[in-house]
């Protein structure tokens, strides 16, 4: 296993640690479909979470969250609805965001984003 591949699995098992804390399920880690991937699919009182974990180690081009940009949201959103389609039914569902900054600092940001009408 490469070194960036072991600390992107540290930040996903740090981030669900993390919320599992507040209360959520872990379902899934690192989905894998022909989409795209999603991180962590989790459950909050019913709900379906996707959960992508985003780390820095530098500030120097914004920080952790702000490197999620459009095509990589697009990306999120096909594998969650593929996902949706598979498992889901009519579960209501949203995508959260654990942002860990390059001071270690862990931000949660449910609703990150969603898909645009």
């Amino acid at each position: 296993m490469n070194n960036r591949k072991a600390q992107g699995d540290a930040a996903e098992a740090r981030a669900c640690a993390f919320l599992e804390q507040q209360g959520l399920r872990l379902i899934t880690a690192q989905f894998r479909c022909k989409a795209g991937e999603i991180d962590l699919i989790m459950e909050d009182q019913g709900t379906l979470v996707f959960v992508e974990v985003r780390q820095r180690r530098s500030a120097r081009y914004g920080g952790a969250a702000a490197s999620i940009h459009g095509r990589k949201q697009r990306r999120i959103l096909a594998a969650a609805a593929f996902y949706l389609q598979i498992h889901g039914g009519n579960r209501p569902a949203r995508l959260d965001v654990v942002a860990i900054e390059a001071d270690d600092r862990l931000n949660w940001i449910p609703n990150a984003f969603e898909a645009s009408p």
